[in-house]
């Protein structure tokens, strides 16, 4: 039972909530593209205020680790992890596709659960889920085109969601088995009830080595010269 900040900057959606017991009781966020530095710690103060909560209160912070953008995950975890050092207490990273999974299941009636996050192009980072969140195909990327997910859908009702949904409804909506839904969107809120089960299971990070889950090897690059 704890007090937890929540953190979402995955993608073009900045999102912080806070959540008691694992039910949300404050939230923002927007989707006006990679705002998240200038937005993402006026949102932690706003839903604290909202809800008369204090930092010194907070028992935790949960933040979406990824796959992503990798400027998104590197802000929300830098983030993260001044809170947790600031105020020593415990850090969670919890799966972005899990996430959108847990915000999809309000849609789900059968089949499985595959979130979609825009790699570019036409790639995807993907993964899939039953409707208890038990992981059925392990994250991975994938170029979306008329073969994809094939022998999924041949076996499965399969319900897509996320920001890199609409490359697969274009190829694959006429399979009797594609489902389409708006409910995962990457958020905040969608951390809450897997954060809560974390914290009751002490499943925390090292606060010094913990880092996003890019997927794709990061590799820096160097502006071009003037």
């Amino acid at each position: 039972m704890a007090l937890l900040l929540l953190i979402e900057t995955s993608t073009t959606v900045c999102s912080a909530a806070l959540a008691r017991d694992g039910e949300v009781i404050s939230s923002r966020e927007t989707n006006d593209g990679y705002a998240h530095a200038e937005r993402l710690t006026l949102f932690c103060e706003a839903v604290l205020k909202e809800a008369n909560v204090s930092f010194g209160e907070l028992q935790g912070v949960a933040v979406s680790r990824g796959p992503g953008s990798y400027t998104g995950l590197r802000i929300g975890l830098s983030a993260a992890k001044g809170f947790c050092y600031a105020l020593d207490i415990p850090l969670m990273t919890v799966d972005t596709l899990k996430t959108m999974a847990a915000g999809m299941r309000e849609d789900a009636r059968e089949g499985v659960l595959c979130p979609l996050i825009d790699a570019r192009r036409m790639e995807v980072y993907c993964a899939v889920y039953d409707l208890a969140l038990n992981e059925k195909e392990a994250a991975r990327a994938e170029v979306v085109d008329e073969n994809s997910f094939r022998a999924l859908l041949d076996n499965n009702v399969v319900l897509f969601s996320g920001d890199g949904m609409p490359k697969c409804r274009e190829l694959l909506g006429k399979h009797p088995n594609a489902r389409f839904t708006e409910a995962g969107i990457p958020s905040a809120k969608h951390l809450a009830a897997l954060a809560e089960k974390m914290f009751a299971e002490n499943q925390f990070e090292d606060l010094a080595y913990s880092e996003p889950f890019y997927l794709k090897a990061y590799i820096a690059g160097k502006k071009p010269s003037a």
